[in-house]
C-alpha cells in the first residue's frame, strides 16, 4: 500500500510539474528557448498565471483518478471531465483554461447524453495529443490484466475524448511502458521489449500495416539517436509520445527530462506533462525538485488524491 501511494504520487505529480513547467511559455518557438532556455519554475507568459500553475493536462488526469477511486466506470469518468468543463472541478486556481478544440466537442457531447466511448471523434484529423495527456492512472487499473483487455480498456478510455486507432495505440503504447517501468525493468530494455511486443500485438489484432507504420520511429528505430531537429514539440500525438520517449532515454534524472521536453517549444505544457508521468515513475517522488513540488497548485489535494487511489486499488487487487 505504501509503495502504491508513493507510485501514484510520483506519477502525479511528475505530470503537474512538467505540466505546469510548460505552462508559462506554451506555443513559444524552440528558437525562442535557444537563446533564453526554461530552466526552472516560472510564472506568468503565456497565460498570465502564477508559478506551478498546471492546465487542462493535469486536470484532466486528475479526473480520471478521481474516478478511479470509485473503481472503473466509463460514464464517471466521462461525468468528471464534463464537471472540470462546466463546473471548474479539478482546475487549479477555479478556472478552466486552454481546452482543446476536440476535447471540448467530446465534452460537449457528454454533456447531452452521448455515451462515453463514443463521444471523441474518429477522424484521421481529429489526432491532437487530448487523450495522451491525460492517460496515464489508467496504468495503476491495468497493470495485472492480460494485454487484450489493456488495449481495449484503453481504447475505450481514449475514446472519450479522442477516438482514432492511432490515439489509442499511443495510448496503449506509452501505458505500456509506464507499466514496465512499475515492473522494475530498465528504460531502454523497455524500449527494446516494446518494439517486439507492440507490433506483434497490435498484427494480431488485425490493425493495418499502414497504421502500424505511423509508429516506425519507436517500433523499428532507435529514437534516442535522433537530434532534437528531428523531435516535434506539436500537438499531434504521435509526436508527442515521441518526444516524451526521447527525453526519457536522453537524459538521466526527472528534472533533466522534463526541462528537455519543455525546450521543444510549441505544445510546452503537454509534452511537459507526458513526459514527466513517465519520467515522475522512472526516478521517483523524491528525484522531482522539492522547490518545484511546493509551487505546485493544490498540492495537498493531489497528496490526497494519491492516498484515496492507492487505498482503493488495494482493495481492489
Amino acid at each position: 500500500m505504501e509503495r502504491l501511494t508513493y507510485n501514484i504520487k510520483s506519477l502525479l505529480f511528475g505530470v503537474a510539474v512538467g505540466d505546469a513547467l510548460g505552462v508559462p511559455v506554451e506555443f513559444e518557438s524552440r528558437n525562442t528557448f535557444r537563446l533564453n532556455p526554461v530552466k526552472d519554475m516560472i510564472g506568468y507568459g503565456t497565460y498570465n498565471l502564477p508559478p506551478g500553475t498546471w492546465s487542462d493536462d493535469s486536470s484532466l488526469t486528475f479526473c480520471l483518478a478521481e474516478a478511479l477511486t470509485q473503481g472503473f466506470n466509463l460514464n464517471n469518468i466521462g461525468q468528471n471531465f464534463v464537471k472540470w468543463a462546466y463546473e471548474n472541478f479539478w482546475t487549479p486556481l477555479g478556472e478552466v483554461f486552454g481546452i482543446g478544440l476536440t476535447t471540448r466537442k467530446a465534452i460537449s457531447r457528454l454533456k447531452n447524453g452521448v455515451k462515453p466511448e463514443l463521444a471523441g471523434e474518429n477522424s484521421e484529423s481529429s489526432n491532437g495529443n487530448g487523450s495522451l495527456m491525460r492517460i496515464s492512472p489508467l496504468v495503476f487499473y491495468l497493470l495485472d490484466k492480460p494485454i487484450e483487455e489493456r488495449f481495449e480498456i484503453t481504447k475505450k478510455v481514449s475514446s472519450i475524448t479522442h477516438g482514432h486507432i492511432r490515439s489509442v495505440i499511443a495510448c496503449f503504447y506509452y501505458l505500456e511502458f509506464a507499466r514496465e517501468i512499475l515492473k522494475g525493468t530498465e528504460k531502454f530494455e523497455i524500449y527494446k521489449k516494446l518494439k517486439i511486443q507492440i507490433e506483434q500485438f497490435l498484427t494480431s489484432i488485425s490493425i493495418s500495416t499502414a497504421e502500424i507504420g505511423f509508429f516506425d520511429r519507436l517500433l523499428k528505430k532507435n529514437i534516442n539517436e535522433l537530434n532534437d531537429k528531428d523531435i516535434s514539440g506539436s500537438g499531434y500525438v504521435l509526436h508527442t509520445l515521441e518526444a516524451s520517449i526521447w527525453c526519457l532515454l536522453t537524459t538521466e534524472s526527472y528534472k533533466d527530462a522534463v526541462i528537455k521536453a519543455v525546450n521543444l517549444g510549441e505544445d510546452t505544457d503537454t509534452t511537459g506533462a507526458v513526459t514527466g508521468g513517465l519520467a515522475g515513475l522512472l526516478y521517483g517522488f523524491d528525484n522531482i525538485p522539492t522547490n518545484w513540488v511546493n509551487q505546485i497548485a493544490r498540492k495537498e489535494d493531489i497528496e490526497d488524491l494519491a492516498e484515496r487511489l492507492a487505498k482503493k486499488l488495494a482493495i481492489s487487487i
